[in-house]
């Protein structure tokens, strides 16, 4: 069976989601071939394809550039060049966008595929018609910003897309929601795979000492990260006398305005916004951490938690998103209703006050029940039954 997966841009070799899904893939009989725009790691695990390149400061070339292509793929793949028009017309399109269309897709029109499989919802957009145009099945993956922030203002954003999906794939049950909220059909075939780490990767060696306390979150410093709440409740900490460090791994737009804030709370001696880190500086961040805080508005999955319950951290999270699926309440860590940071702080003092018996069972709980369900042969057989699904 011939799988492509359809990305913006090729996978770095830290990106483990999609690595396993590929090996596992291709371990089991695949043939998996890349669609990218761009392949900037040189990733070479399987074939890529990269797709037609746009001039946008040279409007004739890139006029003669689509002429070209357009006119070869209409002498090579008549029947294809033809069924494309006729779908994209039956909708409406108008011709400029179809023949953007056409150029952008050039490099998926004239495969050969079994599936189809868009890594995003939002790429499969202007792309829907491809895998029927090819004779292939569609399948669409979710993430949390193609259903959390792509269609805030649009329910009809992924309309064209649901109409030609066969199977989609989602990484939690509250993305699945999210998508029949967007109007997908309650037929359309589904499976949950969730995301999956490598915990021979991110391993404890050594019990924690819970007695310091030195916070961290992992994530893009933006306000659906809930970043301020937390500052606001680790104010409320400080202010208990509390003695703590937290240290945010990560950058984005907010970065100043948490500044602003770090210092109107009078927490610059405790916090640290030290921006992007590589993999292995996260793991170092992780070892030297004890208590792991990710009070987002909303989350898809979040890798990070997952990686830091494997690492043997106390995890404190909201219940926004999927969250709740990640981390079970008083089980394998503490969910706390989110924008609520009054709340956090209570639930945060009451962890900084069990015992190091209790901390040390919460701990193990998450770090077995993270290499059991979330470990990357269990994701690679989820997905190689994804394909052979009946739809």
């Amino acid at each position: 069976m011939k799988v492509g997966i359809v990305l913006s841009v090729a996978p770095s070799y830290s990106e483990t989601f999609f690595i396993s899904k590929i090996k596992g893939l291709m371990n089991s009989g695949f043939e998996v071939i890349l669609f990218v725009q761009k392949n900037k790691s040189k990733f070479s695990i399987c074939q890529v394809v990269e797709a037609p390149q746009v001039s946008i400061n040279n409007f004739l070339w890139q006029s003669v550039k689509v002429c070209y292509t357009l006119t070869s793929f209409l002498i090579c793949f008549p029947k294809r060049f033809l069924k494309f028009v006729k779908l994209e017309r039956k909708i409406n399109r108008p011709w400029i966008q179809i023949v953007k269309n056409l150029y952008n897709n050039i490099h998926l029109l004239k495969s050969h595929l079994d599936w189809v499989h868009f890594g995003f919802a939002t790429i499969a957009i202007q792309s829907e018609h491809v895998p029927k145009t090819i004779g292939a099945k569609m399948a669409v993956s979710f993430r949390g910003y193609d259903l959390v922030l792509s269609p805030r203002e649009d329910e009809d954003y992924y309309l064209n897309v649901w109409k030609n999906v066969d199977q989609v794939h989602s990484i939690s049950n509250y993305l699945l929601k999210l998508a029949y909220d967007l109007k997908l059909p309650l037929k359309t075939p589904y499976k949950i795979i969730r995301p999956a780490i490598d915990h021979f990767r991110f391993k404890n060696e050594d019990v924690k000492s819970f007695e310091t306390i030195q916070f961290l979150t992992i994530g893009r410093l933006h306000w659906i990260k809930g970043l301020k709440d937390t500052l606001e409740a680790l104010h409320i900490i400080r202010n208990k006398g509390i003695k703590f460090s937290y240290t945010i791994i990560g950058d984005g737009p907010e970065r100043n305005e948490l500044i602003a804030l770090i210092k109107q709370l009078e927490l610059t001696r405790y916090v640290k916004l030290v921006g992007r880190k590589t993999h292995t500086e996260v793991i170092n961040y992780f070892n030297n951490s004890t208590y792991y805080l990710q009070y987002s508005e909303s989350e898809g999955f979040c890798n990070a938690v997952l990686e830091a319950q494997s690492m043997g951290l106390l995890c404190i999270v909201s219940d926004g998103g999927a969250l709740p699926e990640n981390v079970l309440n008083e089980n394998t860590g503490w969910v706390v209703p989110s924008k609520q940071p009054y709340t956090l702080a209570k639930t945060i003092s009451k962890v900084l006050n069990l015992s190091n018996k209790t901390k040390e069972v919460i701990s193990l709980n998450a770090q077995v029940r993270v290499r059991d369900e979330f470990n990357l042969l269990v994701q690679q057989e989820q997905f190689k039954d994804f394909y052979h699904q009946n739809v």
